[in-house]
This record gives structure tokens, sequence and C-alpha cells, in this order.
């Protein structure tokens, strides 16, 4: 292989790898996450708590075994399709997997915010501090990054 194909092929490669690699940092948050989630229900505060706490939990917990799902695709589709000459159909199906993965990582750290606040401070803190953790997570990874482009493409 040689000019315009290779550099296509190169430029899909280090796609890939950079894709893997930014993969590494929300999987661990996401693996951290779910473990803590796990171990709640044994506690005995849990087992106290009440139907909200009890129904919030069972969210949060699927929506990050989803959004580990989802960032844990990517590698995945990377083994079982990279001999087959398919990484442009990677690069395009794990970015929006990673996508959709950080909006249920947002969507779940923000339900456990909402939980533990509401445990630890009542219902209005825990709705209070779950909103802003869930609106700092949208401006940091979804809004900002978009103005950014938009004003870039303006230049």
């Amino acid at each position: 292989m040689s000019g315009p194909e290779q550099d296509e092929h190169q430029r899909l490669a280090r796609n890939v790898g950079e894709l893997l690699q930014e993969l590494r940092v929300a999987q661990n948050g996401v693996q951290v996450l779910f473990g803590f989630l796990l171990s709640v229900v044994f506690t005995d505060t849990y087992r106290k708590a009440g139907d909200f706490v009890h129904v919030t939990h069972v969210v949060v917990v699927i929506l990050t075994a989803a959004s580990a799902g989802f960032l844990i695709a990517p590698a995945a589709w990377h083994r079982v399709l990279f001999r087959r000459g398919a990484r442009e159909a990677i690069v395009d199906h794990a970015s929006r997997f990673v996508v959709i993965g950080l909006v249920l990582l947002a969507m779940a750290m923000a339900g456990t915010v909402l939980l533990i606040g509401y445990v630890v401070f009542g219902g209005v803190v825990g709705v209070v501090l779950g909103a802003g953790i869930g609106l700092l997570f949208a401006m940091l990874w979804f809004v900002r990054p978009r103005s950014f482009d938009d004003q870039e493409r303006s230049r």
C-alpha cells in the first residue's frame, strides 16, 4: 500500500487507537461506580431505606450497566472485526457508542449523587445535588465541546 490508501489506513488505525485509549478512562470510572452501586445493597442503611431509594438505585445500576455495555462495545467490535479490514465501521459505530455511553454514565453519576444526597440530606437537597452534577456533566462533556466546535468553524 502507498499513497492515499496508506494515508487513509494510517488515519483509521490512529483513530481506532485514540478511541480505545479514551475508553480506558471512561471504562475505569464505570467499573468503580458499578462496584460501589453493587455493594450498597448490602448495607443496613439501604435495607432500611424507602421505595424511592430502592427504585432510584435500581435505575442507576441499570444506567451504569448500560453505560458499561456501550463503552466496552468498541473494544469488542475491534477484537471481532479488526482482521476484516472494517476499521472505518469500527470508528463510525464506536464513536456513536462512546457518546451514548457517556450520556448514560453522566445520568448514572448524577443519579448516584441524587441517591447519596437524598439519603444524607433529604429529598430537595438530593435532587438539587443530582441535577447540579448532571448539568455540570452536560456542560463539560457535550455543550461546551459543541460550542467550541461551532466557534472553530466560524473562523
